[in-house]
């Protein structure tokens, strides 16, 4: 005969046993950065997808900030990491302060011929609120905290398509942080 305190006992190991089987099982797909695509600058699209597995570094940018001269240290980063598979993506956005108020021909005349940016830049877009780009607003679902404050604004995205560490504007690209975040990255295979 069986006793209450054993089928207690039972259950308990039952129910336990059950959370180990969950804990184990894999997890339900989540998007990931690699999902999204944006309108370049020049016309066509950067898709994401096209750096499956790479790491990347998403930058809402302004032409008239006073963290444009951040461009420099973009491209710097590019140069560096580039050919061990990283991706710079500039986003322009006249979210903060309407510092990029002109079209494909500013934007490119100050990224391109002022700073020597050679890293794919997409067309203007939003970065905040509910008319967001969508990864924005899938970056601001995944980090509520750290969502884009102004200009320059920095996503660095993992091989996996996570979101691996956020630099807001005050930190500049040649910081040994964001060079240390970035070396992370590639070393994971």
């Amino acid at each position: 005969m069986i006793d209450r305190r054993t089928l207690i006992v039972a259950g308990l190991a039952a129910t336990a046993g059950s959370r180990a089987l969950h804990a184990q099982a894999p997890a339900i797909s989540r998007i990931t950065a690699y999902a999204f695509s944006f309108a370049a600058l020049a016309g066509g699209e950067i898709r994401l997808a096209d750096y499956t597995g790479h790491p990347m570094m998403i930058v809402n940018t302004a032409s008239l900030c006073g963290f444009t001269p951040q461009y420099a240290g973009l491209q710097q980063l590019w140069t560096e990491f580039r050919d061990r598979g990283f991706v710079i993506i500039g986003v322009p956005s006249n979210d903060f302060g309407g510092q990029e108020p002109g079209g494909p021909t500013e934007i490119a005349e100050t990224a391109q011929h002022q700073y020597g940016v050679t890293f794919p830049i997409s067309a203007k877009a939003v970065v905040k609120g509910a008319n967001a780009h969508p990864f924005y607003r899938w970056a601001a679902e995944a980090r509520p905290k750290d969502v884009p404050r102004w200009n320059f604004h920095k996503y660095l995205i993992g091989r996996d398509g996570y979101i691996a560490d956020v630099f807001p504007e005050s930190v500049v690209p040649e910081d040994t942080r964001i060079k240390t975040a970035i070396a992370r990255t590639l070393a994971v295979a």
